[in-house]
C-alpha cells in the first residue's frame, strides 16, 4: 500500500512537471544512473551496469532530441557535448571500463549543476 502511494506521487510529479522541471529530473537521473552503473561495474554486476548505463544513454538521447539547435551556437555546442557523453557511455558499457566513466561522470555532474543554476536564475 505504501509503495502504491509513492508510485502515484512519482507519476504525478512527472505528469505535471514543467519543461524545465523535466529537464532537471532528466539530468539528475543521468547522474544517478551513471553512478549506479559505475558501482555495478565495481561490483561485477554486469546486468545492473548495463541497465544503468543504458538508461543514462537514453536520457542523453532525450536531451539531444529536446534541444533546438536553431537557437544558436550554444545549442549546437551543447548537442555536441551530449553526443560525446552518449558515445562515451556506449563505449564504457560495451567494455565495462571504469576509466571512461571516471572521465565522464564529472561532465554529467557539471551539466546537472549548470541546469540547476539556470533554473534557479530563471525563477528570479
Amino acid at each position: 500500500m505504501n509503495s502504491n502511494g509513492y508510485n502515484v506521487y512519482k507519476t504525478n510529479t512527472v505528469n505535471y512537471a514543467s519543461k524545465e522541471q523535466m529537464l532537471l529530473m532528466l539530468v539528475e537521473g543521468a547522474v544517478k544512473f551513471c553512478k549506479i552503473g559505475r558501482q555495478a561495474i565495481v561490483d561485477k554486476d554486469i546486468k545492473r551496469a548495463h541497465n544503468a548505463l543504458t538508461r543514462t544513454q537514453d536520457i542523453f538521447s532525450e536531451l539531444m532530441v529536446s534541444l533546438d539547435t536553431t537557437q544558436g551556437e550554444w545549442a549546437v555546442q551543447l548537442f555536441n557535448v551530449y553526443a560525446f557523453i552518449k558515445e562515451k557511455l556506449i563505449e564504457a558499457n560495451m567494455s565495462k571500463n571504469l576509466e571512461i566513466l571516471d572521465e565522464i561522470i564529472p561532465l554529467v555532474e557539471d551539466i546537472n549543476e549548470t541546469w540547476k543554476e539556470a533554473y534557479k536564475r530563471s525563477k528570479k
